[in-house]
């Protein structure tokens, strides 16, 4: 694959192709080749919002006050956000520097900036009701717990793979574990905080999630666009080998994902695991039907856990599913009216 050229005078302001194509570099938000990349851009714009706005005060006062296994599955669980959104950091920092099109590229670079935030707000909670010292080795543990490493590593080959040889069928295979890592991975953790929400435990924690969650459905809506794309500008990448692997690689997840969730919240209270996996598998479908696929599993067309509605960013922030529908207002940051006390 090719990088895009910096300035061309020769090639048109909107992209021939999304990869690969040509390009003039100068970016005319009313000149482009996904128009609806622009509702997009001003959505991830708005959501902006920084770790340290978010009083971690309660949250101290709370966390030596559960129960040990609580303790230990939130630092765990915040040892994987930590690592995932470390990964996506440099994923997206690949994919944007092979963007053939300004205004994906554009995005792409607000995308990252969210990610280094999403990692900065796990180092501000862990500083907040840790000591450095176990800081550090919550940072560590994710390099040693063969579970965590397992399903680490099942994305981060397919990353690596990208990086190491830039070429669309590649390209195509990244895009697939981009909305695994973004759209599947975070699931089980996700309700875990959540579960403690509805106890009114680390409510800011959970809070700070909530815009995560925001953030990364957002993400996975860019990512499943661009793959849309792809396939439109690459139709020969459209074939039952292709598709079998997008279908083979998700259920490949949801596996992993129900895995975790039964390795990391089995002596949780207030957690159905087999309400859980029917939950990882809704939303599974849900991520393929962003990719314009069919849903791979019966009987999970309706969220099982309806109990994380109000903590998540779908009735937080009124969002819908189609993003643009919202007004700018439906992202602003939580205040007196509108915060988890208020659920």
């Amino acid at each position: 694959m090719q990088l895009q050229t910096i300035f061309n005078t020769e090639a048109p302001n909107k992209s021939t192709r999304i990869i690969n194509g040509e390009c003039s570099g100068i970016l005319n938000w009313n000149d482009i080749r996904m128009p609806h990349m622009y509702k997009l851009y001003k959505v991830l714009l708005l959501n902006h919002w920084i770790a340290d706005e978010i009083p971690m005060s309660k949250d101290a006062q709370q966390f030596p006050l559960l129960d040990p296994e609580e303790q230990r599955t939130f630092k765990i669980n915040i040892s994987l956000l930590a690592v995932l959104d470390s990964m996506q950091t440099m994923f997206v920092g690949d994919v944007k520097r092979y963007f053939t099109d300004s205004s994906l590229e554009a995005i792409s670079a607000i995308i990252a900036q969210q990610e280094v935030v999403h990692n900065q707000s796990y180092s501000y909670v862990l500083s907040s009701i840790v000591s450095d010292q176990e800081q550090k080795e919550i940072f560590e543990y994710w390099k040693h717990d063969p579970v965590l490493l397992d399903r680490n590593k099942f994305i981060s080959e397919i990353y690596q793979n990208f990086r190491n040889e830039q070429t669309p069928q590649t390209f195509f295979e990244s895009l697939v574990a981009d909305l695994i890592l973004e759209g599947i991975f975070f699931y089980s953790t996700f309700a875990f905080f959540y579960n403690l929400a509805r106890d009114q435990k680390m409510m800011g924690t959970s809070q700070m999630i909530s815009y995560i969650q925001r953030d990364e459905n957002q993400h996975c809506y860019f990512f499943a666009e661009v793959f849309k794309q792809l396939l439109l500008d690459y139709p020969e990448l459209n074939t039952k080998e292709n598709i079998d692997y997008v279908y083979r690689t998700i259920d490949r997840a949801v596996e992993l994902e129900t895995n975790w969730a039964h390795y990391t919240l089995k002596e949780v209270r207030g957690i159905d695991l087999n309400e859980l996996g029917d939950y990882i598998k809704y939303i599974a479908n849900k991520r393929l039907g962003l990719m314009g696929l069919d849903k791979a599993y019966e009987g999970v067309d309706v969220n099982c856990m309806p109990w994380i509605k109000p903590f998540s960013d779908e009735a937080l922030n009124a969002t819908k599913t189609d993003f643009f529908e919202a007004k700018s207002r439906n992202y602003g940051k939580v205040g007196d009216d509108n915060g988890f006390d208020d659920l």
